[in-house]
């Protein structure tokens, strides 16, 4: 899907040069065009018209915000003075649908439950070179989407987002645990995942191009939906650009749980990034362990603190549990193809390079270590008449050696599995 200056059938057409870096034309401005039937912009289910403009709502029982919402678009697109299509993905129970079909809006039945899949199924209906999304309560102005609208036709931006946290939010429009809490703490934790770079990843109000929607690749059914679209963004380098927009009051009842979308959204986040749920973990765990073992093993001090048998124990026990959470994270790369693969360089090497026959291979080396220093510390105990009992701390070192041995070994063939599997 090529982008670039609009040509008169709707087609778009670059002027010239394309930046091989973005694979973006200089420009990529639609030619303003004649009204539908010199009254309106909005091309109805019938017309044998291409929009360049796609406008996606999921309704689910908005009789009281559908119409107004229309009227706002339409508008939209008088100003911007380009044709676009209405889409309502409606499950309501309602008069949503009538009132969208006779306000000029073709009207699809998802064939799923959730706010992502209604999404996704209107996606599947559109025309436009350019797609925008948005609710259908009255909470975004359509009124505001010709700035988002140019920011994407001029080629800044794949994909434009409205931010409510940087704009305005009337009074009684969100709850202050959405406002203060909620949306800023999962917008930190999507851009420090995702490098996403956004002020308010949770804004339903965004415009992007079909060929970035395609990009995207996205998935899921509920919620989760939205952190889905920025995650996949910035994992594709997709480029992201935001517009202050005012957020208001909405029409008709609520249809969020505040902490159960905020876990899924959480939930997905995580799942999606093992490198920030199993590897870096794993590895600061590892780091732990084997740092407090040496000190207690060689008897090192701290001014009158020394590591004793119990700082050696937990230290086996961390050492253990690293190389197990470490492990999670190179299956769920393997098997999952999560959306941000881990950068470390263990896990990135490990999954670049083992194979079955030297990970086995290096399970039975640590696992020959440990067993033959267990074995000679047993070897003095039995020379001694048994009365010199070995120190507790080399035992704990060797059969956390066995052990390490024994999971290298055994993982090995798991992710061998896995692998094949995928």
């Amino acid at each position: 899907m090529s982008k670039g200056k609009s040509q008169a059938n709707g087609e778009p057409a670059t002027n010239g040069q394309i930046d091989s870096a973005t694979d973006r034309p200089p420009e990529y401005v639609y030619e303003r065009r004649p009204s539908r039937d010199g009254e309106s912009y909005l091309v109805r289910p019938e017309d044998d018209i291409e929009p360049v403009l796609s406008v996606v709502m999921p309704t689910l029982n908005e009789e009281d915000g559908i119409g107004e919402c229309i009227d706002r678009i339409e508008a939209a697109l008088e100003d911007l003075e380009v044709t676009g299509e209405i889409i309502v993905s409606d499950s309501s129970d309602d008069r949503t649908p009538e009132i969208a079909r006779e306000r000029g809006a073709r009207v699809v039945e998802p064939d799923e439950a959730g706010y992502g899949a209604a999404y996704q199924y209107g996606f599947d209906h559109v025309r436009g070179e350019i797609v925008a999304m948005g609710d259908a309560d009255t909470t975004y102005d359509f009124g505001e989407l010709p700035k988002l609208f140019e920011l994407v036709a001029s080629g800044e931006a794949d994909m434009a987002m409205g931010s409510r946290l940087d704009g305005e939010i009337k009074p009684g429009a969100m709850p202050a645990l959405h406002q203060y809490v909620g949306n800023p703490l999962l917008t930190r934790f999507l851009n420090a995942f995702y490098d996403a770079g956004v002020s308010d990843a949770h804004s339903g109000m965004r415009v992007m191009t079909a060929r970035a929607l395609e990009e995207m690749r996205l998935g899921t059914s509920g919620m989760e939906f939205a952190s889905e679209m920025i995650m996949e963004a910035g994992a594709r380098d997709l480029d992201i650009a935001e517009e202050p927009i005012t957020y208001h009051e909405r029409e008709g009842d609520a249809t969020l749980d505040s902490f159960e979308d905020g876990w899924r959204h959480v939930r997905f986040m995580l799942v999606n990034a093992p490198g920030y749920l199993f590897s870096v973990p794993g590895a600061v765990l590892g780091a732990v362990g084997a740092l407090v073992m040496a000190f207690a093993l060689f008897d090192v001090q701290f001014g009158a603190t020394s590591f004793g048998i119990h700082s050696m124990i937990a230290a086996s026990m961390l050492t253990i549990a690293a190389f197990q959470v470490v492990s999670l994270g190179v299956f769920s790369t393997i098997a999952g193809d999560p959306i941000r693969k881990p950068t470390d360089p263990a896990t990135t090497w490990i999954t670049e390079n083992l194979t079955l026959e030297s990970g086995v291979t290096t399970g039975v080396v640590v696992f020959a270590l440990g067993a033959g220093y267990a074995t000679f510390l047993v070897t003095q105990w039995a020379t001694s008449g048994f009365t010199q009992v070995p120190l507790v701390m080399n035992d704990i070192v060797a059969f956390t050696a066995i052990s390490l041995g024994m999971q290298m070994v055994f993982s090995s063939f798991f992710l061998s599995t896995i692998a094949a599997d995928d």
